[in-house]
């Protein structure tokens, strides 16, 4: 036994320095291995069997032939599945998606539905089968078409209230000086991460083990012992590697699935998603139809603000994209109307992605905010930050702290925003017109309930247990600085496990709440550790251990709005002969809390700013009225931005510690893309004198406007 000492003369102070991933190598090696690449032994495979039709039902499924092919252990479906329990509330406090309680039912609700799962001894054997599955219907009419003036539409809740108003909007705008009445649309957009949805479940003793690829490790054990009806100590679930995520990583059919097989088999189970099928089940983000309507005064100072968005959910479960909420927090106006509604149609749900309601919405918004400009004569940034708001525009909370224009200022400078000729089609550099743009960002910064596990080892380590969940962010590398700083010890003294719901309750990784969440509860414990071995304690064999719980901290915390915020900035060259955008440079400056670690966050923050190129120029799922399914739902089909569309992209940020977090982490996973998609709209508008409203800018869109000629008047 020896007596502790948490090192004070070691390191101090690392929460701020860069750190490479304490997981790098193992990643880089394959040491690292995912959900799909775990071994078990008699290990059978899964295959999904979707349907082919929008919307109807299975009148018959010939099993027989299929069950006579080699290997093929069993054929689940609506027939012969056990049942499961719906009737909850899960974690995020809404229903599942009856899209995973799969084989339920005979009917088929959009193309891509779950109809059967083939099971056998390899995953070749099972996909034969599956797809020699031969599945019969009777189809009826469907709608997949998202409209203006939709008949089903109707304002809904779902994150945040549906409808948000105050003031005389018709009044507002009728006494305004300038106004802007636009719509603006966003397209379907899928989650296209590396790693596959994959999972397999296993009965062990009498409990069910899951490993996963999830965002949560508690919420999935939670989903699932409410739907097979056991306790949540019977289930355990495990993820420890995530090669993405996005939004996407919740409950979804193959884990579910893979229950029940193994139930009904008492064998081990995989069930792993195709990229194509990951275009059915994995979730999406639903298109947008935004109206924004602005009136301001002379000085450009608004008057009145509406912004109303559509987007489209499944007949069986309401998923809100919020695009309207990010005017809720961004710019106040005496007439300040809000309203988020959803169309039910025959396509498979929506789910939350990367800035859910944000980077669509912010591009309505913003882009306005840049057509508000031009036609008062202000320039673009003074217009914004002529309307910075001093409590929350709807909520009339303060900020916890806002600073927007630090992040304008800095970020202007930087750019060389100054030097800047505002009138449009001005610069031209060969066949190329040359044109920049700039918006703003936000995104919520919160925290949710956790747990951690922080034991202080006779050797003089210390190990950290939590349901956390790296998806990418470097979270594991993030939450190993803060124990470092907490327990006044060197990193590499420092061991941080995640990933294992038997660590105890945890927030998810989502909303860019995760690593603040998670800092929260090991800076409990570990604060509380080390106050134990500053007293000179003994350290036994099996160590100290202590366990935080962060519930009542976040109980007590006053009410007020908290969010990062940023200033994005974009210079596009677009051939007007051919239609091409090149984005030849990115700057975003971002007031996103106190950042952990610098190495990782800007990681995070440029790759939102790439995603946010991506989503300008690149990013669209069309989906076939006539069969309902999209058209090539694949990574060759949907075109995201590779490294030939990536130019010079920088972000940085203003010192920002949110005073009311115990680290002054307030969140960066989301705010990079944030604005970024408006930013290079407005680019465009401002090479070529053209307004664009829809995304994506493709080509074809460019070439079919009419352009002025460099240096004429776009308004002739």
């Amino acid at each position: 036994m020896t007596t502790a000492t948490t090192g004070r003369a070691a390191l101090k102070g690392v929460v701020g320095t860069p750190h490479t991933r304490v997981e790098g190598r193992d990643k880089v090696t394959g040491a690292a291995r995912y959900a799909g690449e775990i071994p078990f032994a008699d290990l059978a495979h899964g295959w999904l069997v979707l349907s082919t039709v929008a919307r109807g039902r299975i009148r018959a499924i010939d099993t027989e032939p299929v069950l006579a092919l080699p290997g093929v252990l069993a054929v689940l479906h609506h027939g012969n599945a056990p049942r499961v329990d719906t009737d909850y509330i899960g974690l995020l406090g809404m229903p599942p998606d009856p899209t995973a309680a799969v084989f339920q039912q005979d009917r088929v609700h959009h193309v891509g539905w779950p109809v059967a799962l083939v099971v056998a001894e390899t995953p070749e054997q099972a996909r034969e089968a599956a797809e020699a599955l031969v599945v019969a219907y009777d189809e009826e009419p469907h709608d997949t078409a998202l409209t203006t003036g939709h008949p089903g539409a109707h304002p809904a809740g779902g994150v945040m209230p549906g409808e948000t108003a105050k003031g005389d909007l018709e009044a507002g705008l009728a006494a305004s000086a300038v106004v802007v009445d636009e719509e603006y649309t966003t397209p379907e957009e899928h989650h296209s991460m590396m790693e596959p949805h994959a999972a397999t479940a296993r009965w062990d003793g009498g409990r069910l083990e899951v490993v996963d690829s999830n965002q949560g490790t508690t919420w999935i054990q939670g989903e699932l012992a409410s739907m097979f009806s056991l306790d949540a100590s019977a289930v355990r679930v495990r993820s420890e590697h995530i090669g993405g995520g996005f939004g996407s990583k919740g409950l979804r059919a193959h884990q579910v699935a893979a229950v029940m097989a193994a139930t009904e088999l008492q064998r081990p189970v995989r069930v792993v998603m195709t990229r194509r099928q990951m275009f059915s089940l994995a979730g999406y983000r639903s298109p947008t139809l935004q109206r924004v309507r602005l009136g301001a005064d002379a000085d450009g100072r608004l008057l009145a603000l509406e912004h109303r968005s559509l987007n489209q959910t499944s007949t069986v479960y309401e998923f809100v994209e919020p695009s309207a909420g990010v005017a809720r927090v961004m710019y106040d106006a005496d007439a300040h109307h809000t309203a988020n509604e959803v169309a039910p149609l025959d396509v498979p749900s929506p789910t939350f992605m990367r800035a859910p309601g944000e980077a669509p919405g912010s591009f309505a918004i913003e882009s306005a905010l840049d057509e508000l400009a031009e036609r008062a004569g202000i320039d673009p940034i003074a217009l914004r930050l002529r309307n910075e708001p001093e409590v929350g525009p709807v909520s009339g909370l303060p900020f916890s702290s806002r600073n927007l224009d630090a992040c304008f200022r800095e970020g202007a400078r930087r750019f060389g925003w100054a030097e800047r000729d505002p009138r449009p089609g001005r610069r031209r550099e060969g066949r190329w017109l040359l044109g920049t743009g700039t918006a703003a960002a936000s995104f919520h910064a919160g925290a949710g309930p956790s747990t951690a596990v922080v034991t202080a080892q006779a050797d003089g380590g210390f190990t950290v247990r939590i349901a956390a969940a790296d998806i990418g962010t470097g979270a594991r590398t993030a939450l190993t600085l803060v124990a470092a700083d907490a327990l006044e010890v060197a990193p590499d003294r420092v061991r941080v496990r995640i990933g294992d719901s038997d660590f105890g309750p945890a927030m998810i990784a989502g909303g860019s709440m995760g690593t603040r969440s998670w800092a929260w509860a090991i800076r409990l414990a570990a604060r509380e550790l080390r106050e134990r071995l500053a007293l000179g304690t003994t350290i036994p064999p099996e160590g100290i251990t202590v366990r935080s719980d962060t519930t009542e901290a976040l109980g007590t915390l006053a009410q007020k709005e908290r969010h990062s915020f940023g200033a994005q900035f974009a210079e596009v060259a677009v051939d007007t002969a051919t239609g091409e955008v090149r984005v030849r440079r990115m700057l975003g400056i971002f007031a996103a809390g106190r950042i952990v670690n610098p190495l990782t966050a800007r990681n995070q923050l440029v790759g939102g700013m790439v995603w946010g190129i991506s989503m300008a120029l690149h990013e669209e799922a069309v989906r076939d009225r006539t069969s309902g399914a999209l058209y090539a739902p694949d990574l060759a089909g949907y075109h995201v931005a590779t490294n030939a569309d990536v130019g010079d992209i920088q972000a940085d940020w203003v010192d920002d510690p949110d005073p009311d977090d115990p680290v002054g982490i307030k969140g960066v996973g989301e705010i990079g893309i944030v604005g970024a998609a408006a930013a290079v709209a407005n680019a465009v508008w401002h090479a070529t004198g053209v307004r664009h409203r829809s995304l994506p800018i493709r080509p074809d869109r460019v070439l079919s406007a009419s352009a002025p000629a460099a240096g004429g008047d776009p308004h002739a």
